[in-house]
C-alpha cells in the first residue's frame, strides 16, 4: 500500500489550465466513480479550489500514478503531466499538512484553505477510509496548531483582502467609493469586510439566490440585488468583484458594454477571484476597464509575506513531527495484522511438531509434554522477538510500507496479486517522493 498525492496548483499551471481542471461538488461523485475504476484506489479525497485540484490516494493492488494522470489530461482535453506533481508516502503526508495549513498557497498563511481542506473530506467520506480520514483528522489538527503557535497566520491576507488592497492601489484610496460583489459565499462576505474596513461608501450584494444575497447585505450594511437586476448598476460603481461557483462566465460583454457607455470615462476596476472565472476575459478589452483575475494577485501578495516567511522553520518543525507521528500509526496499522498472521502461523508449525514429537515418544509424562510445550513456545517467542521489532521500526522509518509487503510475501501470507506487485519493483518506488511529472 502507498499514499499518492498527485495534482496541479497555481506553483505549476497558470489560471487557464487550473480552470479546466476544476472539480465541482456536483462533478465529485463521478469523478469519485472515476479514481476507483481508473486508479484502483482503494481510498480517494478530492481537494478542488480556485488555486489547485489533488487527487489524494490510498493505492490498491496497481500503480494508481498513470490512471490519476490519464483523468487530469482528460479533465484538461490536453496531457496534465508538464503541470502535475506527485508526492509518495510521507512526502503526501506533508504535502496535505502544509496545504491544510495555508503555507502552499498563493497567500501564505491564509485562513480559508483549511475550511476548504474540510469541505473537500467531508464531500468525499462515501470514499475515504481509515487511512486518508485519519490522514485529513490530523491535518486539520496540524493546520490548527501552525495557527497557534507560530505566527504564519498572523493578519495573513486572504485572496479576498488581496483582491480589495489592489483596487485601493489603483484608485489610492476606498474611503467614499461604490462597490459591488457578485457571490454570496466566504470569498464575497470576506471582501465585503475588507471593503467596509476601507471606508468604501455604498456596497451591492448580487447572487443569482437573492435570500442569500440579502442575508449577507443585512449582515453589513449593503444592498441586495438578484442577479439579473444588477447590471445597470455597473454604471455607478468603482469596484466590482466577483466570486461565484458558475461553471461558466456570468459577467459577460453585454452586462458591461451598457455601462460603460453611461459611465463618460470612469474607470471600473473588476476583481475575478473565481475559478472559473466568473468574467469574460474579452471585457478587458474594454476602454477604462480593469480587470483583475488571480493570477495577477500574485504580485500584489508577494510583497507583503515577507515577514510571515520568517515563521515557516517553526511551521515546518511542527509538521514533521506530526508527519512522523501519523506515518507510524500508519505502520504500525499495517504492521500489526502481519505481525498477528506470522504468529499465528508459527503457532500452527508449532502445535504441529510438537504433537507429531509427542506421538513418536508415548513414554513421556505430563510433566515432559509441559517441559516441551514451554521450551517450544520459548523458542518461537524468541525467534519472533527480533523480527518483530525490526518490522515495526523499517515500516516506520520513511522507506514506506514496502518492508510489510515483503514480510506478507516471505511468510507466505499475501495474496497473488500483492506478491506479484511486491516482487516487480514497485514497493522502492516512494524513495522518489519529490519527483514531478513533468
Amino acid at each position: 500500500m502507498a499514499l499518492i498525492a498527485i495534482g496541479v496548483s497555481h506553483r505549476t499551471a497558470s489560471l487557464d489550465v487550473r480552470e479546466r481542471l476544476v472539480i465541482n461538488p456536483s462533478d465529485l461523485t463521478s469523478m469519485l466513480a472515476d479514481i476507483a475504476e481508473q486508479t484502483g484506489a482503494r481510498e480517494a479525497v478530492v481537494i478542488s479550489t480556485c488555486n489547485r485540484t489533488e487527487l489524494y490516494l490510498v493505492e490498491g493492488e496497481q500503480d494508481s500514478t498513470p490512471g490519476a494522470l490519464a483523468l487530469l489530461s482528460r479533465r484538461l482535453g490536453d496531457d496534465a503531466s508538464p503541470y502535475t506533481y506527485v508526492r509518495h508516502d510521507r512526502e503526501a503526508v506533508a504535502h496535505l499538512y502544509r496545504v491544510a495549513a495555508g503555507l502552499d498557497s498563493m497567500i501564505l498563511g491564509e485562513a480559508q484553505i483549511q475550511g476548504q481542506v474540510r469541505e473537500a473530506w467531508e464531500l468525499g467520506r462515501a470514499a475515504s477510509g481509515v487511512v486518508l480520514n485519519r490522514l485529513f483528522q490530523n491535518a486539520l489538527g496540524v493546520a490548527a496548531r501552525i495557527r497557534t503557535e507560530t505566527a504564519v497566520g498572523r493578519g495573513a491576507a486572504s485572496v479576498s483582502s488581496a483582491a480589495v488592497q489592489l483596487a485601493k492601489q489603483i484608485f489610492g484610496s476606498l474611503t467614499g467609493r461604490r462597490a459591488m460583489v457578485i457571490g454570496a459565499g466566504e470569498m464575497a462576505e470576506l471582501a465585503l469586510q475588507c471593503f467596509v474596513a476601507e471606508g468604501v461608501r455604498t456596497s451591492i450584494v448580487a447572487n443569482r439566490t437573492f435570500e442569500r444575497a440579502e442575508t449577507l447585505a443585512e449582515r453589513h450594511g449593503a444592498t441586495a440585488m438578484h442577479l439579473d437586476e444588477c447590471w445597470p448598476g455597473l454604471a455607478d460603481v468603482d469596484v466590482l468583484l466577483c466570486s461565484t461557483a458558475a461553471p461558466h462566465p456570468v459577467v459577460r460583454m453585454q452586462h458591461v458594454v451598457p455601462a460603460i457607455e453611461r459611465r463618460r470615462g470612469r474607470p471600473l476596476c473588476i476583481l475575478d477571484i473565481a475559478l472559473p472565472r466568473d468574467v469574460d476575459p474579452a471585457v478587458r478589452a474594454l476602454s477604462n476597464v480593469y480587470l483583475y483575475d488571480l493570477d495577477d494577485l500574485q504580485a500584489v501578495v508577494a510583497a507583503s509575506i515577507e515577514r510571515r516567511r520568517e515563521e515557516l522553520p517553526s511551521a515546518e518543525q511542527v509538521i514533521g513531527g506530526e508527519v512522523d507521528r501519523y506515518w507510524e500509526w500508519l505502520a504500525g496499522l499495517q504492521a500489526v495484522p502481519v505481525l498477528t498472521s506470522v504468529r499465528a502461523a508459527a503457532e500452527q508449525m508449532r502445535e504441529r511438531e510438537v504433537a507429531q514429537l509427542l506421538r513418536r515418544m508415548p513414554h513421556l509424562t505430563p510433566a515432559d509434554h509441559d517441559a516441551i510445550e514451554q521450551l517450544s513456545r520459548s523458542l518461537m517467542n524468541k525467534f519472533l522477538h527480533e523480527p518483530s521489532i525490526r518490522l515495526r521500526a523499517a515500516a516506520a522509518n520513511g522507506r514506506g510500507l514496502g518492508i510489510v509487503d515483503a514480510a506478507r510475501y516471505l511468510f507466505g501470507i499475501e495474496s497473488d496479486a500483492a506478491a506479484r506487485n511486491t516482487t516487480d519493483g514497485r514497493s522502492g518506488k516512494n524513495t522518489d517522493s519529490d519527483k514531478e511529472l513533468r
